[in-house]
């Protein structure tokens, strides 16, 4: 049987995150976590290698992000 890779598991595979909305009176976590994503103000957009733990960051704030693009 074959196995298909998912994008994630590609070598190379990114993902462009855009900084949208403001983390002004969100919980502290989520201002570590666009902090960990490496946002350093609004309105950024940064490119991230495609792994599950990226993936996990940008699930806890979905109001925060948008995921712009995936590239294989």
């Amino acid at each position: 049987m074959v196995s298909k890779k998912k994008a994630a598991e590609q070598p190379g595979a990114t993902m462009k995150i855009l900084y949208y909305r403001s983390a002004i009176g969100t919980p502290r976590k989520h201002k570590l976590i666009i902090k960990g994503l490496g946002f350093k103000r609004l309105n950024q957009v940064v490119e991230r290698v495609d792994t599950p733990a990226v993936r996990g960051m940008v699930a806890q704030v979905p109001h925060l992000v948008r995921i712009l693009e995936s590239r294989d």
